[in-house]
């Protein structure tokens, strides 16, 4: 089985890893979503969210944007990553199970935590 999670808001994919409401996980099998649920961010601080999602099964990680420290400290935990997606979040997950959905390397340059990213 597969566990897939979208940083999430209000069931739309959210622009911003870090600072979402929080994370819709779908376990996935055979290629078809079986069961999701939703838990609550359970705070932004750095490095705690990758460690948070991948302690807890997570495969996958969709969002729209994400720091280049979040997206590191994935790629340690063997969870892959795809930001630049939007819109409902069940719609991206399934996008991403027929391989239509694809990470457009939207590691975060513009906004606030510019400093952050190592650019």
């Amino acid at each position: 089985m597969k566990k897939i999670a979208v940083a999430s808001e209000n069931g739309m994919v959210t622009e911003h890893f870090g600072h979402c409401e929080g994370f819709m996980i779908f376990d996935i099998e055979k290629n078809q979503i079986i069961k999701s649920e939703t838990i609550a961010n359970p705070g932004h601080r750095p490095g705690f969210l990758p460690n948070f999602l991948a302690d807890r099964g997570v495969n996958v990680i969709i969002s729209g944007g994400m720091g280049g420290g979040a997206v590191e400290i994935f790629n340690e935990r063997n969870v892959e990553v795809v930001v630049g997606a939007s819109g409902d979040a069940k719609a991206a997950v399934e996008a991403y199970l027929k391989g239509n959905l694809k990470s457009t390397d939207s590691v975060c340059h513009e906004h606030q935590h510019h400093d952050e990213c190592g650019e």
